[in-house]
């Protein structure tokens, strides 16, 4: 072969399997121990008992550590890493930083603002009590609210969307009594319903009525007329309209009504464990603040944090698959 065909053979681009992007959390874990490590701790905090911090970082160093090596076979995986690693990288360090003004510097009045070991502790010692049977019933409490709430408020934003006469009666109700703060409703739940539990689930679900209620029927009365127009051309029934044309098309506002009234729930959820019931999140929060231990209320805090992440992700992941024929129509 001639030098001028090597010359004019297109060259390969080199592909590179590492991405430094992915370093950034194992550079920050780096930083953040090493400050722990070498910084003195403030005398009035030195406690051989609050080393958590130290073992989380080391095992977060393990972690990233083999998902950066697993990155190099793994194309996917690497390009994760590469996108949120900045993110995670700052993260780490934020929390570098919140330890040595709470632990080494004491920056802060420690009664308000604990060491990240003196929270990472309250996992350690409550283990169960948090996450067994509080979270657990926080769970159950939630699901048993926002299922009564969303159901009722399909429903009704069904009928009001898709009635007139519905409309015209119910509509002016809903705006009336939806806006109302669901703390309000306490005395009147607590003589209405015969148990606390029973009153707690109704201050959720009232919440959450109300959010899909509006969105439900905002998203049927929003259905173009042409769809009706050419299904009745077609032979179509008013009840067949109803099932496959109005609903179908108003599911991204049901998913965003109940999406909205999932994080109002949570804070529901606070206030709804305050009547009575003696287990759930929210109650060992309050039970907690009572005590003037925040190192608890944070803890309690950073579970419903994570909670709540948790319960919205797997919304997502119900509304992608079930519209996932409106894939790239949609904007969330």
């Amino acid at each position: 072969m001639t030098n001028a065909a090597i010359q004019s053979r297109p060259t390969r681009r080199r592909y590179s399997r590492f991405d430094p992007r992915v370093m950034w959390p194992l550079a920050a874990i780096t930083l953040a121990f090493l400050a722990e490590v070498i910084l003195p701790g403030h005398e009035k905090l030195r406690n051989p008992d609050y080393t958590e911090f130290r073992w989380l970082l080391g095992i977060l160093a393990g972690l990233f550590a083999a998902l950066a090596w697993a990155s190099v076979y793994l194309r996917g995986l690497r390009e994760t890493l590469a996108r949120r690693g900045l993110f995670i990288g700052v993260l780490i360090t934020l929390l570098g930083f919140v330890n040595i003004a709470t632990a080494k510097l004491l920056l802060l009045p420690q009664i308000y603002f604990p060491s990240v070991s003196r929270v990472l502790h309250v996992y350690r010692e409550e283990y169960r009590l948090l996450f067994v049977d509080c979270l657990g019933g926080s769970f159950v409490l939630l699901c048993q609210g926002v299922g009564t709430g969303a159901l009722a408020g399909l429903l009704m934003g069904v009928l009001v969307g898709w009635s007139e006469r519905w409309h015209f009666w119910v509509n002016p109700l809903v705006r009336v009594l939806g806006p109302i703060p669901t703390s309000t409703w306490i005395p009147l739940a607590l003589v209405a319903f015969s148990t606390p539990r029973a009153a707690a689930v109704f201050v959720i679900a009232f919440g959450v009525w109300f959010q899909i209620t509006v969105l439900t029927a905002s998203g049927i009365q929003n259905v173009k007329k042409s769809y009706y127009e050419v299904s009745s051309t077609l032979g179509a029934s008013g009840i067949q309209n109803l099932f496959h044309i109005a609903i179908p098309d108003a599911l991204p506002s049901i998913f965003l009504g109940l999406f909205n009234a999932t994080c109002s729930s949570f804070a529901a959820l606070v206030v709804a464990e305050m009547l009575g019931v003696k287990s759930g999140v929210g109650w060992y929060i309050n039970w907690q603040k009572e005590m003037l231990s925040y190192p608890g209320v944070y803890a309690g805090l950073i579970v419903i944090a994570g909670f709540c992440y948790v319960f919205i992700t797997v919304q997502f992941k119900l509304r992608d698959r079930l519209l996932r024929w409106q894939k790239g129509v949609i904007k969330w």
